[in-house]
């Protein structure tokens, strides 16, 4: 049994008793095509129908530019083109509706009102730049950004006789801690700042 559409315009078919506006086609009009004059400036715009097949044809041979002259079409491609239209005012100019107030709206993943927020985090006293994993992992590792070499061994190995679970009486509950750890410190110890 086939699914009925939802939206049967969203794919472009529009029902109706229209007939193919191809002479002689038996088939309803349910594909809208550009009317032969162009668009209008004053009310809805006469378009004209087609059936599937014919509507087919229409989009194969269409020329979006045709009757253009050069200039025109040059201007039609500019990249801003459609930009310089006037669009409509946000702010509404008198009395009236003020609109809503943004502290009536619940926002509890505060989407609306967030604001770009930046680490600051220092940078290394001989100025090797960290990427943001390299930062992830010092923060795993509990080490300042200005850690040195022989700072990140003495702690990997602290960290790995806290968490292992040889040394704490064969105690597993702190393992996801000890992967973080390690995988943290792999991770540093190839990476260009500590290189």
């Amino acid at each position: 049994m086939a699914k009925e559409r939802a939206n049967t315009r969203f794919h472009g078919r529009i029902e109706g008793d229209r007939p193919c506006a191809v002479p002689g086609c038996p088939a309803p009009g349910e594909f809208r095509a550009p009317p032969l004059e162009g668009a209008s400036s004053d009310g809805p715009p006469a378009f004209r129908w087609f059936c599937l097949e014919h509507v087919r044809a229409f989009n194969a041979g269409y020329n979006y530019f045709d009757g253009m002259t050069a200039e025109e079409i040059h201007h039609a491609q500019r990249p801003l083109a459609g930009w310089e239209r006037e669009t409509r005012a946000f702010a509404r100019a008198g009395g009236g509706d003020p609109g809503p107030r943004w502290h009536d709206f619940a926002d509890p993943l505060d989407a609306i009102s967030a604001r770009f927020r930046r680490e600051t985090a220092p940078e290394r006293a001989d100025g090797k730049p960290l990427s943001g994993q390299d930062r992830a992992s010092l923060r795993v590792l509990g080490l300042a950004a200005d850690a040195d070499r022989s700072a990140l061994r003495k702690r990997y190995s602290e960290l790995v006789r806290r968490y292992h679970p040889d040394r704490n009486g064969g105690d597993r509950s702190h393992e996801a801690m000890l992967q973080q750890v390690i995988a943290a410190y792999q991770q540093l110890r190839q990476a260009p700042a500590f290189a």
